[in-house]
């Protein structure tokens, strides 16, 4: 005779037949066999080396997820996750993020110039990913009629995991939910923002590439002789750059 299945389980069967997200897949059968997952087990036994983003995945899903704090083997205090409240799942949301056709990224490429939004560095197209300003955990409360162009950016695979990790953190994803808030952030609009995550930053991300690697190169030597991290130094060349500037006038 079969064991009566839990309503919240059998709830998360249904969906889990919805999802096309592999991550996703992973996460909510991992919870339905283990009642939770820790971000040690995503990382050593399913290879993700950046485990919030595979619980990204569900929540993406229109999944709701708890994160809680367990210990480790080591002893060490890490993330877990476990299945939220399933009555309140985002039903229009099930599908998780849409697929973009290659068109329209195409005119993010040009629009761009072929660069990272964030860093600025040169990539070939197809290493480029497409990120919504407004993170999808957020605009997905706020969706409008008809989305464009400017909602929408080009990064980089490592200033996308930098955004995913800074929005995670911040007050405004975890429980105001504002777009607005994004909107005037660094992740958002790194050509003009407010703030970064809610923290008063300023934040310059650079690349050198080409013909600019000889002026990097001559910059990482002068740090070195003067004994100073080379993000100090850019820093004083700047300020120095900026007091003869005002001398002048």
């Amino acid at each position: 005779m079969k064991k009566n299945i839990p309503a919240h389980k059998k709830r998360a069967l249904q969906l889990l037949k919805t999802i096309k997200n592999k991550r996703a897949k992973i996460v909510i059968e991992h919870i339905l066999n283990k009642g939770r997952i820790t971000t040690g087990e995503l990382e050593k036994t399913y290879g993700y080396k950046h485990p919030p983003r595979a619980a990204r995945d569900v929540r993406e899903a229109g999944i709701p997820l708890e994160t809680f704090k367990v210990k480790s083997s080591e002893g060490r205090t890490i993330a877990a996750y476990r299945f939220g409240n399933l009555e309140k799942v985002q039903k229009k949301v099930l599908e998780g993020r849409k697929v973009f056709p290659k068109e329209f990224k195409k005119q993010l490429y040009s629009a761009g110039n072929g660069r990272c939004s964030i860093c600025n560095g040169e990539f070939e197209e197809r290493y480029l990913q497409i990120d919504h300003r407004v993170p999808y955990e957020i605009s997905k409360y706020y969706k409008a009629a008809k989305e464009a162009i400017k909602d929408y950016m080009l990064l980089c695979g490592s200033c996308n995991r930098a955004k995913s990790w800074s929005c995670e953190h911040c007050k405004n994803w975890r429980t105001n939910k504002k777009p607005e808030i994004c909107m005037h952030c660094y992740w958002g609009n790194p050509y003009k923002y407010e703030h970064i995550a809610l923290r008063e930053i300023r934040r310059l991300d650079l690349q050198w590439q080409k013909r600019e690697i000889k002026y990097f190169e001559a910059l990482r030597k002068e740090s070195l002789k003067y004994k100073i991290k080379l993000p100090d130094f850019v820093k004083e060349l700047i300020e120095d750059a900026v007091n003869k500037s005002k001398e002048v006038k």
